[in-house]
């Protein structure tokens, strides 16, 4: 997605604006001072004291293609690019309303065939692309030592639920299919996201059960496995860290409409389906500043009252969305060991010992 000319206007004159903030220790300090004595890392305050004033996570104050921009322009401002070669490939798949745009990551040195990472961007099911998640795929290669298969499946409200699960379900079997082709081992092939993409990858995990070729790994990274949004969190943290109440609402009612039945479901919400077991060895990371916190420590739960092998990070000061906060130094850390973790999974097998 081509930002237009304005926001690459606002990209143009904030960016340097925020990094200078970050290179100024008496102004940074003294816009996170009001949260870190919370435990909130320092530099993810600095993030969400600008965005108090730039207003940028309000995204239902506007339509669907704005809130497209203002993400956009958000994860232009916020990331911080890895170093690193990696070889990047524009694909289009078969999907089930059309041709799917899809990209490779394939890290500098990497032998074929390789562990491989079939991965859904997060957005709400409404905002995000390949661009936003550019940074977060090129780190999940290099630090993971697999190849990344980023998939930019259709968005609500032009192509509301179950679109997004049709796409994902049918973007994981085809690469499974074509693993040779792209380099991939079939059998060390991992589905994973972020935020609405971790709900895809869970939804995948669950329907592919019965397939010949499952998942070898489900990375959950702060994923929306409860649509209700009954949990504790969401109440706890429903203003003040950028994903917010009024945030979710307005990404889930463009989703799944406003019929409350509609997301009871397995597809929409993982965590009421009624059985996991069978389910691929899970990685559950949440976030301790996220209103999707509470849901994910919930469904590691469940996965491993099902017998499934689970292992979560409880990413202590991170905010939802921190994997695409660059700028924070904590958060590329943690970001970096989560997609170490994943790599060494694929190859070594998942540990069940829970981490924070």
């Amino acid at each position: 997605m081509k930002l237009p000319l304005v926001s690459r206007a606002r990209v143009a004159l904030i960016r340097p604006l925020v990094r200078a903030i970050f290179s100024s220790g008496r102004l940074r300090d003294r816009l996170a001072r009001s949260r870190v004595g919370s435990g909130l890392d320092p530099d993810l305050a600095v993030l969400l004291a600008f965005d108090a004033i730039t207003h940028e996570s309000e995204v239902w104050k506007g339509t669907a293609e704005r809130a497209r921009h203002l993400v956009a322009e958000s994860s232009a401002i916020v990331e911080s690019p890895p170093s690193g070669a990696v070889a990047v490939n524009d694909l289009a798949i078969p999907g089930p309303g059309g041709d799917l745009r899809a990209r490779r990551y394939a890290p500098a040195g990497l032998a074929q065939p390789s562990p491989g990472l079939v991965f859904f961007h997060g957005g709400g099911w409404v905002t995000g692309n390949l661009d936003t998640h550019d940074a977060l795929c090129r780190r999940l290669a290099i630090e993971g030592r697999l190849r990344v298969i980023a998939i930019d499946y259709r968005l609500a409200p032009e192509h509301p639920f179950p679109a997004a699960v049709d796409d994902a379900l049918a973007a994981f079997r085809w690469a499974a299919r074509e693993a040779g082709s792209l380099g991939l081992d079939p059998s060390r092939i991992a589905v994973g996201g972020d935020s609405a993409g971790g709900n895809l990858a869970a939804v995948v995990s669950l329907r592919t059960r019965d397939d010949a070729r499952r998942p070898a790994l489900a990375a959950l990274l702060y994923p929306a496995v409860d649509a209700s949004c009954s949990s504790a969190s969401h109440r706890e943290l429903a203003e003040g860290y950028y994903l917010s109440h009024r945030a979710i609402a307005w990404y889930m009612n463009h989703y799944f409409g406003k019929d409350p039945r509609t997301r009871l479901g397995p597809d929409a919400s993982p965590l009421f389906a009624p059985d996991l077991a069978g389910c691929p060895p899970t990685l559950v990371v949440s976030a301790a500043f996220d209103p999707l916190r509470d849901e994910a420590i919930d469904y590691a739960a469940r996965l491993r009252g099902a017998g499934v092998t689970v292992r979560e990070v409880r990413a202590d000061g991170m905010i939802h969305g921190f994997l695409n906060a660059g700028l924070s130094r904590a958060a590329r850390e943690t970001t970096e060991r989560i997609c170490r973790e994943i790599g060494r999974a694929l190859r070594d097998g998942l540990s069940s010992d829970a981490v924070t």
